[in-house]
């Protein structure tokens, strides 16, 4: 059994020894932990809610979770299934004190976990997600009594309140996409996509809707990370022709993919870039996506005049990023569009309206439209180390052999050559050197990345 506690919350495998997965003595104590830190920042808090996507273990995560914040005096909406950003949303729109989201995102089936919220609907800064976890460790919280307990209501109009809320976006054309007459095909992975995307789709005047893996049953029937190699079923069904476009999703639908008419990958890189692209031809701005994110965003933002700006990996740096630039959109490499005139969030729901209504607008095709932006590409490989190994030091080292080049070290070291980049993060759950390379053919980034790799193994 397997857990690991980071910034964006507390995932585990179900089952197993109490410490060494998400047990429910485990989700008592984390949830615990959290009620508390909500009490700590304010004594009055009352209310929390409670989403999750439709994993098998999630009605028992569920109960446990509802339960412990029930017996820390605290009143749980329990919005039911529900997307991330539905979640998030609910917050606010609720006026509660906090959030937590029921979901481990894209691992596979047999994990679970806790993705915690503050008052804003927003992930939890690394220094509030510390102070948790050090409540968490020395058990630093105290159960209501008999009387302070809390209540337990349910509210299932969330989902369609987040569908009114993408329609109502100046910038979601639901006229046009209606009269381009899109024909579309999904992939939910059998969890929460499958009772939201069909309905914002009916919704945004899409002609007709394929449905591959939308029973929410959370037996997810492949894979669940929405990457080409467990895409082969909506691919095949796309090569067959017909359709305009496919949409995938992960489990909690805040990572959105994309597949052309000709069933090849759009390129997960290339989602933000394409709908920051349409956001950025209406609202010229600023932009920010993580260090590991495709330069492409830079080249298509300066063409608006805009600012880009890079960020540590982690929605939350990235969002805090863009509240200090003023970004009109950013979001993440891996499929995550983060819109601000909505929220602070990733959100499939707003990725895939916007496409659409920028798809309409242009009058291309998917496969032609991917060709309007620069070419990139980014190999993904890792160097495994011994552990104990002195990572910082030889990340230190690494800095000044191409002290030459443009350096970022805001989170591991970024090495900027001016036709490729190398990105070196340190794993913070197993000993490794993660080394993501980008450049302007798949040839040239294994290429610097094997080169960099290189330097770093002659000094272990």
């Amino acid at each position: 059994m397997a857990m690991v506690k980071s910034i964006s919350g507390i995932r585990g495998e179900i089952g197993g020894p109490a410490g060494n997965g998400l047990t429910p003595l485990d989700i008592v104590k984390f949830v615990s932990a959290y009620a508390a830190w909500v009490r700590e920042g304010n004594p009055s808090a009352s209310r929390i809610v409670v989403g999750r996507d439709a994993r098998l273990s999630g009605e028992m995560v569920r109960e446990v979770v509802c339960g412990t914040l029930l017996g820390m005096g605290f009143d749980v909406t329990d919005i039911g299934l529900a997307t991330t950003p539905t979640t998030e949303l609910a917050v606010t729109w609720l006026k509660a004190d906090g959030g937590i989201i029921l979901t481990a995102s894209h691992n596979p089936r047999h994990w679970n976990a806790l993705k915690l919220l503050n008052r804003e609907g927003e992930f939890l800064s690394a220094a509030d997600g510390n102070r948790v976890l050090e409540l968490a460790d020395k058990e630093l919280f105290t159960y209501a009594d008999v009387d302070h307990l809390g209540h337990y209501s349910t509210d299932n109009t969330m989902n369609h309140r987040h569908i009114e809320s993408v329609l109502a976006l100046d910038l979601v054309d639901v006229e046009a996409i209606r009269k381009a007459g899109f024909k579309v095909a999904i992939d939910c992975v059998n969890s929460v996509g499958g009772v939201i995307l069909p309905d914002l789709l009916e919704a945004l005047g899409v002609k007709s809707v394929d449905k591959l893996y939308c029973d929410p049953t959370g037996d997810f029937q492949h894979n669940p990370e929405p990457i080409e190699k467990n895409l082969g079923d909506i691919m095949n069904l796309m090569k067959k022709g017909g359709r305009d476009v496919a949409f995938v999703v992960d489990p909690d639908v805040d990572r959105l993919a994309f597949i052309d008419e000709n069933g090849a990958m759009y390129g997960e890189e290339y989602t933000l870039v394409t709908v920051a692209d349409y956001v950025l031809k209406h609202t010229p701005g600023n932009t920010v996506s993580n260090l590991s994110s495709t330069r492409a965003l830079r080249d298509v933002t300066r063409q608006y005049g805009g600012q880009y700006n890079a960020a540590a990996v982690g929605e939350v740096n990235v969002t805090t990023k863009m509240k200090e630039t003023g970004a009109v959109i950013g979001g993440e490499g891996n499929g995550g569009v983060i819109y601000p005139a909505l929220h602070y969030g990733r959100d499939a729901l707003v990725g895939i309206a916007l496409f659409l209504s920028h798809l309409a607008h242009e009058g291309k095709t998917v496969s032609e439209l991917r060709k309007t932006y620069p070419p990139y590409f980014i190999a993904k490989n890792r160097i495994d180390l011994k552990p104990g190994t002195d990572v910082d030091a030889i990340l230190a080292k690494v800095k000044g052999i191409y002290a030459k080049e443009e350096i970022n070290d805001i989170d591991g070291v970024k090495i900027d050559f001016p036709d490729k980049w190398v990105h070196l993060r340190k794993s913070n759950t197993e000993p490794i050197i993660r080394v993501y390379s980008e450049a302007s053919t798949m040839e040239a980034a294994n290429a610097i990345g094997e080169d960099v790799m290189k330097v770093i193994n002659s000094m272990i």
